[in-house]
């Protein structure tokens, strides 16, 4: 070791009062605080724990999101229910009066909702270690300082281990039966602790252009699946401009006459949204508007209303972000990629509103 420059840091046993694992480093001041843990699993060396003193560089997570925990909803509520709609949207168009309630809605959704940084100390725990077995595991660790000052035997420390062992694996399964029968409602909590299981997160893979360059910005990345995008899109209907589909006519050839659209059905619609759904380009969560699905039926119904017998359509309603997801092949085609698009969900809610009316 000394030829090699080498100097070895673990002074204390590690397995049955040897010391059989080893920790070495090439200089000074390159590691410190080795400290002797309790054991891993089921094996019977010892934990070696020490700090690598160097700088390292971390890259954090600029993201700002809603922090529902410390949301005031009766807030959000009041500041939205207060508004006159039916002074404030009369006469307005259709853009002009969506352009109202998203101002209003946007407003209440600052004051009454806070923001937090998306990466948190909860975010990077295990999904299995709840609190309460986070500080019963502090008692194990106790045990065992026990056990080296004397003062425990070495038995008792292993009837905590074992106990202990017990309710990780408890826990464990526990969060797999949770994650098996939430799966059918929501797959959003399936995947993010499949994700948390891998160790990197790949970002958008390397393009190949239409002249077999690879690009690797993220500009020129848009670029390539635009047009790939773009070519594969049909922009046939069925039915021409100007002609009204057949399950809007009569029989007798006489078109129907538009619904009226009751705030009973668009708050039964936002009451059964999805709140682990993204939000789209509009700013607006899902979980505010299911909030707020007692105060929004009366001006939503009069744009929905609105938009239905003048057939415009807010302009960000027809927006969408459309995000690559790889389906197979090699990653760099982009031949290998679908579009899924996310749209407005008041959007949606208009469309489910009028599948159900030609229905």
């Amino acid at each position: 070791m000394e030829d090699n420059f080498l100097t070895q840091l673990v002074s204390e046993p590690t397995r049955e009062g040897a010391p059989l694992d080893l920790l070495f480093a090439n200089r000074e001041g390159l590691v410190g605080d080795v400290m002797i843990g309790g054991h891993l699993g089921h094996r019977d060396h010892e934990m070696i724990e020490f700090l690598i003193l160097g700088e390292v560089k971390r890259v954090a997570s600029r993201t700002a999101t809603l922090d529902f925990w410390r949301a005031d909803f009766g807030l959000l509520r009041r500041l939205v229910g207060r508004v006159p709609w039916e002074a404030v949207l009369k006469g307005k168009g259709v853009q002009e009066g969506w352009t109202l309630v998203q101002k209003e809605i946007l407003k209440a959704q600052e004051q009454a909702v806070p923001m937090c940084q998306k990466t948190s100390w909860q975010g990077r725990r295990l999904a299995w270690l709840n609190r309460q077995l986070w500080l019963e595991l502090r008692i194990k660790r106790r045990v065992y300082g026990l056990w080296k000052k004397g003062q425990a035997t070495q038995e008792d420390y292993k009837d905590v281990v074992r106990l202990y062992r017990e309710k990780i694996r408890r826990a464990k399964v526990q969060l797999e039966l949770n994650l098996a029968t939430a799966v059918k409602y929501s797959k959003k909590c399936f995947y993010k602790y499949i994700n948390n299981k891998r160790r990197a997160k790949e970002n958008l893979h390397p393009l190949l252009d239409v002249g077999g360059n690879t690009v690797t910005k993220d500009e020129e990345k848009a670029e390539v699946l635009n047009a790939t995008f773009a070519s594969v899109f049909s922009s046939k209907t069925s039915c021409s401009p100007g002609t009204q589909p057949p399950e809007l006519e009569d029989r007798d050839g006489e078109q129907k006459k538009a619904p009226i659209i009751q705030g009973e059905m668009v708050s039964d619609l936002l009451h059964h949204l999805d709140t682990h759904k993204s939000m789209g380009l509009d700013g607006i969560h899902p979980r505010v508007l299911r909030e707020l699905a007692e105060v929004l039926p009366k001006p939503l119904s009069i744009i929905y209303q609105q938009s239905w017998l003048t057939g415009e359509v807010p302009v960000d309603w027809r927006l969408a972000n459309a995000m690559p997801i790889h389906k197979k092949g090699w990653k760099e085609g982009p031949e290998n990629y679908k579009p899924v698009s996310l749209t407005l969900l008041l959007g949606k809610v208009m469309e489910h509103i009028l599948l159900c009316a030609i229905a």
